[in-house]
């Protein structure tokens, strides 16, 4: 049935294509006949030694006379014989159309019944045992809600309705009751066009910071004891909030950050995933625990907030790390101090804003954007805050992580995600296409600007040559500019400091490595925004890479079998371990990389981005982070103080609970 439904909109399309229909089923070619009509500027193939019956009655005169292409595959051995594994599984299945037609004992009537028809019949047209998306993850939590981008109809609905908001003139400034917003409002550009201002900016001070912290300390034990569903709710709320608004932030992720549709789309997802998955993860996990222990006694476990958190978050990430840290901090019953990244604090504003609409006090969620200098300086060496949460470099860890060990007072919990050296290997065993089309989306995608992005691509030498050839030419598909535009595959990066940077490795490369190739960025956006070239060389030995470059980079080595042992102490004595891939079809080479690198996240036979809530929790070890990882399971008990509560309730005069029996 689907593949007359595709057939219908081959057909429709007649006047920008030919289409050409392969297949060995009477009635499909039947219906393909009738649905074209007389109009005969399309034609049917038939594989060479299949089907020749069935063509033989609509080739040639006195017959339908359609015109049929006989084709038959050519290559080497290592090309078909896939291809032939999955001829032989199609046509030997015992559903298939070839292989029932040679079954005397079926009847011709069921061969050729109306598939649309025998859908109709069925009681239920869902499979009971495959959930609908929203329903992905169980009846607790939905699903984010997904946009269909190959749809023309749903990718024109969306395009109608962001494009009044791309040309929209947005702020940003201290969401703090009371703040005096002191500072000089500054202009914000666009880093697809330096030339498109997109807003102001007012930059928090030291005096909003101060109250800041005043008004988080005095709402916390009222937020605290609003309770877990109280919470979780909001969380909810704020989660369908983000989905009602998806246009908007769709519309600020793409002219503030810079990302494609497609990745603004998966940032908006991604956000409302870690609303509903906190609100879930804290009713099941925050919850009083009942502990055993002797009778006359009762005693449990409880849960609250510690106080107020800051929450500081990166540009890359600008919208689902931002709403992943404050909303697990909200949930878990403490307060929160926002501090947004200097480049895209539009974006967080924005969210705030729709925070507040939805039902958290002013004074439980607030944000200062600003220099991180200042604010993060002055808030962590602050006593008043309790935890502090931060996504960065693994250097501004370190400062936070010294600027809170110099504080007296209690010692708090500091939760860093850091960066990385990602590496992935792929053996000779492994599937080139499949190959290709991983490192391509895991090192160029979002141009490079994810945490996760690969760095270094070790490539066994017997298939280093074939992965290379092919890889150029997957290089040479792709499309640098707006990131507006559907067909765009890499953005800018964010700003000029960070194209400088990526610019200047990309020349000291060209002398120092073998360039494989360049992809070229358009005249005029080279000279409006901060683009930068997704490049590939190829080096000597990983000694050439001092530190991580956070951009559409990537590093090529080869290996030789027996160096594997070798390769595995170098990716471990770098310190880091965030994430790390690998490509192979031989289990006992996955069962080894997997127990033996020491990172946070492994990619086995996929690409190495995207990293789902609540599937693949994020995040690394070493100088990658501290943990827990980012939408698991363990993430939120880190952020709340434990109480245990002893009671005697004989005190009371006696055990009541001796004098009742559960009932049978």
């Amino acid at each position: 049935m689907s593949y007359l439904v595709c057939a219908q909109k081959l057909l429709a399309s007649r006047d920008h294509i030919f289409p050409q229909f392969a297949t060995h089923n009477a009635r499909t070619l039947a219906s393909i006949d009738v649905m074209a009509g007389e109009n005969a500027d399309y034609e049917f193939q038939c594989l060479h030694g299949m089907g020749r019956p069935l063509y033989d009655q609509i080739v040639g005169k006195n017959k339908l006379n359609r015109v049929c292409r006989i084709y038959a595959p050519v290559g080497h051995h290592e090309d078909l014989l896939a291809y032939l594994v999955r001829r032989l599984l199609e046509n030997g299945a015992n559903t298939s159309f070839v292989n029932r037609i040679t079954d005397e004992s079926q009847p011709i009537e069921d061969l050729v019944r109306d598939p649309l028809s025998r859908a109709r019949e069925l009681s239920s047209k869902a499979h009971p045992h495959i959930p609908l998306p929203v329903d992905l993850y169980g009846k607790d939590r939905k699903n984010s809600r997904g946009v269909n981008l190959t749809d023309h109809h749903t990718l024109h609905d969306l395009h109608q309705k962001i494009s009044p908001l791309l040309e929209c003139s947005y702020d940003s400034r201290p969401l703090v009751p009371e703040a005096l917003c002191r500072q000089p409002e500054k202009l914000v550009r666009s880093p697809m066009n330096h030339h498109h201002v997109i807003g102001q900016q007012i930059d928090a001070d030291e005096h909003d910071c101060q109250k800041a912290v005043e008004n988080a300390t005095t709402a916390f034990v009222e937020w605290d004891q609003k309770g877990i569903n109280y919470r979780a709710a909001l969380l909810r709320r704020f989660g369908e909030a983000l989905e009602s608004a998806m246009p908007a932030f769709i519309a600020l992720a793409i002219i503030e950050a810079g990302k494609t549709i497609a990745d603004a789309v998966a940032e908006v997802r991604e956000a409302v995933d870690f609303c509903y998955y906190y609100a879930d993860q804290a009713e099941k996990h925050l919850a009083p625990i009942i502990l055993p222990g002797p009778t006359g006694e009762s005693n449990q476990l409880v849960l609250h907030g510690r106080g107020p958190f800051l929450c500081i978050s990166p540009w890359n990430f600008p919208l689902a790390i931002f709403t992943g840290q404050v909303v697990a901090a909200l949930v878990a019953g403490n307060t929160v101090i926002a501090k947004p990244a200097e480049a895209t604090s539009l974006i967080a504003t924005k969210a705030v804003r729709l925070m507040h609409t939805v039902g958290f006090p002013e004074k439980v969620i607030q944000l200062l954007p600003g220099r991180g200098s200042l604010i993060g300086h002055v808030l962590a060496s602050d006593e008043r805050i309790k935890g502090i949460m931060f996504t960065g470099s693994t250097q501004v860890a370190k400062t936070i992580q010294r600027t809170i060990a110099a504080r007296d007072g209690e010692i708090i919990p500091l939760i860093a995600e850091t960066g990385g050296q990602n590496i992935m290997i792929v053996d000779s065993s492994a599937l080139p296409e499949q190959v290709v089309a991983d490192v391509v989306d895991s090192a160029f995608g979002s141009a490079g600007q994810r945490c996760s992005a690969l760095r270094v691509l070790y490539l066994q030498e017997d298939v280093a040559d074939k992965i290379i050839t092919m890889l150029m030419g997957a290089m040479k598909e792709l499309r640098v500019g707006d990131p507006c535009h559907i067909a765009t595959d890499v953005g800018p990066v964010i700003h000029a400091a960070a194209q400088a940077g990526l610019l200047a490795h990309i020349e000291r490369m060209k002398q120092e490595a073998t360039l494989l190739y360049e992809v070229s960025v358009p005249d005029d956006h080279a000279s409006r925004g901060t683009f930068v070239p997704p490049t590939a060389f190829e080096l000597e030995n990983i000694q050439q890479l001092t530190e991580e470059q956070f951009g559409p980079i990537l590093h090529i080595l080869r290996f030789k079998e027996s160096d594997l042992e070798k390769i595995i102490e170098e990716i471990n004595s770098t310190g880091y371990g965030l994430t790390f891939g690998a490509h192979s079809r031989i289990s006992q080479m996955i069962d080894t990389l997997c127990k033996k690198v020491r990172v946070g996240n492994v990619y086995i036979n996929r690409n190495m981005i995207g990293a789902v809530v609540g599937v693949q929790p994020f995040g690394g070890e070493g100088l990658s982070g501290t943990g827990p990882k980012a939408g698991g399971p363990h993430y939120l008990p880190r952020l709340c103080a434990e109480k245990t509560i002893s009671i005697n309730t004989t005190a009371t005069g006696g055990n009541a609970t001796l004098l009742s029996l559960p009932e049978d």
